[in-house]
């Protein structure tokens, strides 16, 4: 779980201090990282007004603009349904927030160092950008791969990818657990081969 909270927040602080530091009262924020390959962006959206809620104080703290955000999933994926598909990948986060939350509570689980921190990654990743979901109606984003042109992505995306590359290698490396026999009872039998 520890992991979960070191890629929230670096997320969130993440999310945060680049939009603020690339605001410069215009629509886009650009700050170049590697000359030709990498840079930092913030775009902001001024036909979305921050909410009359208690989440006006969060969505202004990087600048008074809202940021423009992804709706949709990986790749822009649902996008363009905007509340719709914001919605149903909030839902989605919730329960496999729930799922991991769950599967880390196990025994077994907490025994395998590699398993869980999969699953923390996963969760501060899930977490990160539901947050980002509810308090902002979509995910923001600022990295990007300009040269190949990759689509902008962030911190939490880094921790769900990295985490699910985790958790398909464990699959296909860890040994499997043998099952132990209860106390008291033979392992049952394997039949001779008949002659």
């Amino acid at each position: 779980m520890a992991l979960a909270v070191v890629g929230l927040a670096a997320d969130q602080g993440s999310k945060y201090g680049v939009f603020r530091w690339l605001y410069d009262g215009s629509f886009r924020g650009e700050r170049e990282v590697v000359e030709g390959w990498f840079k930092l962006t913030a775009e902001f959206d001024d036909r979305v007004q921050p909410c009359d809620c208690s989440f006006h104080v969060l969505q202004t703290w990087s600048a008074p603009k809202m940021p423009r955000v992804n709706h949709g999933a990986l790749f822009g994926l649902g996008g363009e349904h905007k509340g719709g598909a914001n919605q149903v990948f909030a839902g989605v986060s919730i329960l496999a927030a729930a799922g991991i939350i769950i599967w880390t509570a196990r025994r077994a689980t907490a025994a395998d160092g590699w398993l869980c921190a999969a699953l923390g990654l996963i969760l501060g990743g899930t977490i990160g950008n539901l947050y980002d979901r509810i308090v902002f109606n979509g995910v923001r984003d600022f990295l990007y791969f300009y040269k190949i042109d990759w689509p902008v992505f962030n911190v939490a995306d880094c921790c769900l990818v990295c985490g699910a590359g985790m958790l398909l290698l464990h699959a296909f490396v860890a040994p499997a657990a043998s099952t132990p026999v209860p106390e008291g009872q033979a392992a049952a039998a394997v039949p001779a081969p008949a002659k």
